[in-house]
């Protein structure tokens, strides 16, 4: 068993969803030593899951006899083994079964020790595999539990226990286990491989005793996956410029009922490879067709000249496959990969086309494995392999800080990313309530994202803010649409928190009544909002005016998202509040120049983005600019000469300088099997970049008074 293969395991991936082979191996003895193996067991794990099939299972002839004290306890004998094949016979095929994927054991560095003894015996060649050990993760998940047997474990987490002491009873004991573990060690902040592989490493008075008695060191990290590394030098273009930038506009449309010689005269009048087919002239995507020159030429091979007197509705491809125009460009080309098609249609975000996508205009990317990314995760059936598509994401934006790509733009797509994984997650609950016998949707309604996600600003510590907005429920039905959304919402909020993006701490979250309701529900709530008077009473009201709709009718939150910025903006008082609640501000520098840190870092979210943010949000509010992100809010400001110019495009400086050091500073902790944060550590920015840090967050100490000012310029 060779251990190189096992790189290839990123270490992002959640142990959700980790493709594993559970092991363990029956012996002559305890000392390993002198042990050698007589029977070899494993189960597969497939996106985290436990798979029939993937099973292997050999008795291994030792070469010598078996202890009578060994054979009590496993049932082996030496006329068991007889007529087995030797270690060295059987260690090519179970390098084969194990191939790229984790090794989980129960006391693993056992094993570890056994396997390498083995190899040592036959001659061949040896290196650990990346490992993790369900006895330590479970000292992680409860280290005040009596013991950590399998039989504890088991005890403690309801699994079952059957064909104990046989090595393909115990594998498949352990892997009940581990994934058991799961959700544990998930309220311990622990998701990831390299989490896990962290928090095992830091147990090292556990691995005092197994050193002495010979065993491996069960944790074993690797500086950087295969698959990071192969993502490292990425085509960066697909993810800085969106579809908008490259579509065909203005969409062309051609009734059902012209003839396919007339729409071929479009096509070549028109210099164009597809045209749109449909009756409504708004264009709406669910209405409308497509139809590709291939669709003529097979038509004309299929049918002859006679083809050409046929309505183009008998070739038009239905329903449309589309992107939205405001996606980045790596998706549509994950998306003609899976569907194996040349063209898509554009939408806006109320479903209606705005354009059209061919494979022409997108000649000059190039295809790589990473942009496969955000098609996979509108595709995915489970909430495991849903998780597995998410932890692609740190790779991606890791490539993309590799290429020169400032952390705004990542910060834009992995917001992107962060809104199809919300969506998925809805679709995902629409399906699971229909399963359950609830039904479809009530009503009409959209599914929001808020905060970073909306604004397009999320980085890689985010946690989820959404919301639901529904249409109206008939007279007598509010209680029980309600019960539906908020079961719904729960859903979402659970599949999200599994997936790898945990629950809001201030429970922005659709399962909240706070953040579900009817369109005049909401209408109602922004009124009030505007008429309070007390800062405390508007705690996460603002990150409503982020919002992005990413699954239902957008209509519906366009609708509120201005009915919010017209009552918003004509409220002074309103504005003057959400400037308070953000005042007070205080840049995290001493008096002489240094930085204010704790254990060495200094948190840049409370320390310099939320006040930024918070600003260029009041300020949209207030002069109606209606923008999403930060740096489009404050440029609009600006366009609207309000203020000075210099001061605001300082503050869009101050901006992007601070999202790039998070990022930075996330990804290291990424690396480190340490959960991202906002903190970044002072100790490896340098002299220079600490300078320019204290200088963007200096500018802030102003910040307040500059935006009270320009709330009334």
């Amino acid at each position: 068993m060779t251990g190189s293969a096992f790189t290839a395991t990123a270490n992002a991936t959640p142990l959700l969803s980790i493709d594993a082979v559970v092991l363990d191996t029956e012996t002559t003895g305890l000392d390993p030593r002198e042990a050698r193996i007589v029977q070899i067991g494993a189960v597969g794990l497939r996106a985290g899951l436990p798979d029939e099939a993937d099973v292997y299972g050999t008795l291994v002839n030792p070469g010598m006899p078996i202890p009578p004290a060994s054979s009590e306890i496993h049932g082996i004998t030496d006329a068991a083994v007889a007529d087995a094949p030797p270690f060295a016979d059987v260690a090519a095929g179970l390098d084969r079964y194990v191939g790229g994927r984790i090794v989980v054991g129960h006391n693993i560095g056992f094993d570890l020790a056994v396997l390498k003894r083995e190899h040592d015996r036959a001659g061949l060649a040896w290196q650990p595999p990346r490992t993790l050990d369900t006895r330590l993760l479970a000292h992680l998940a409860a280290p005040h539990l009596p013991g950590h047997s399998l039989e504890h474990l088991a005890e403690w987490l309801g699994v079952a226990v059957d064909g104990r002491h046989t090595a393909l009873g115990d594998a498949k004991v352990t892997a009940a286990i581990l994934i058991a573990l799961v959700p544990k060690l998930r309220e311990r902040n622990i998701r990831t491989l390299a989490e896990a592989e962290a928090a095992c490493a830091r147990l090292t008075d556990m691995f005092e005793d197994q050193y002495r008695a010979g065993w491996i060191e069960p944790v074993r990290r690797e500086a950087a996956a295969l698959s990071e590394r192969a993502l490292s030098r990425i085509d960066a273009y697909p993810y800085r410029h969106r579809i908008a930038d490259v579509m065909s506009a203005p969409p062309i449309l051609v009734p059902p009922a012209m003839t396919m010689r007339d729409a071929l005269k479009v096509l070549a009048h028109k210099r164009v490879s597809s045209i749109f087919v449909g009756d409504d002239s708004d264009l709406a995507a669910a209405t409308c067709g497509i139809l590709t020159e291939r669709d003529v030429l097979r038509a004309v091979a299929g049918d002859s000249e006679a083809a050409l007197a046929d309505p183009v509705s008998r070739y038009a491809s239905t329903p449309l496959e589309c992107v939205f125009e405001d996606a980045y460009i790596y998706r549509a080309i994950g998306r003609m990969a899976r569907l194996r098609v040349r063209h898509l249609g554009v939408i806006d975000e109320t479903g209606r086309v705005v354009g059209a996508l061919s494979q022409r205009d997108l000649l000059r990317m190039r295809a790589t494995e990473a942009v496969s990314l955000g098609d996979e995760i509108d595709t995915v059936a489970t909430v495991n392999a849903l998780a597995a598509a998410w932890a692609k994401l740190p790779a991606v934006a890791r490539g993309l800080v590799a290429e020169g790509i400032g952390g705004r733009d990542v910060a834009g797509v992995i917001s992107r990313e962060m809104c199809a994984l919300t969506r998925r997650a809805g679709i995902l609950a629409e399906q699971t309530m229909a399963a359950a016998g609830k039904g479809p949707p009530p009503v009409d309604y959209a599914l929001l994202v808020l905060g970073s996600g909306g604004r397009g600003e999320s980085l890689l510590a985010a946690d989820q803010d959404n919301a639901v907005v529904y249409a109206d429920p008939p007279e007598g039905a509010a209680e029980a649409v309600d019960a539906w959304f908020a079961e719904y919402g729960r859903h979402v909020a659970d599949t999200l928190h599994a997936a790898g993006v945990p629950y809001c701490k201030g429970g922005v979250m659709a399962m909240n009544v706070e953040w579900r309701a009817p369109v005049a529900e909401w209408k109602s709530r922004v009124g009030d909002w505007v008429r309070r008077s007390r800062p405390q009473d508007l705690l996460n009201v603002d990150i409503f005016f982020d919002m992005r709709a990413v699954h239902g009718d957008a209509a519906l939150a366009r609708e509120i998202w201005a009915f919010a910025y017209e009552e918003g903006g004509r409220a002074v008082a309103f504005a003057k509040l959400l400037a308070e609640a953000s005042a007070g501000f205080s840049p995290p520098l001493t008096f002489f120049g240094g930085f204010r840190a704790e254990n060495g870092r200094v948190d840049l979210k409370k320390g310099g983005l939320f006040p930024i943010v918070a600003g260029a949000r009041v300020l949209s509010i207030r002069h109606h600019v209606l923008q999403r992100s930060t740096r489009a809010r404050l440029e609009g400001v600006r366009a609207l000469g309000v203020g000075a110019g210099e001061d605001l495009e300082r503050l869009v400086g101050s901006h992007a300088l601070l999202v790039d050091l998070v990022l930075e500073q996330q990804l290291a902790d990424i690396a480190q099997g340490l959960p991202p944060t906002n903190a970044i550590e002072i100790g490896r920015l340098g002299r220079v970049r600490a300078d320019a840090l204290k200088r963007a967050l200096s500018s802030l100490g102003t910040l307040d008074q500059m935006v009270r000012d320009l709330l009334f310029s």
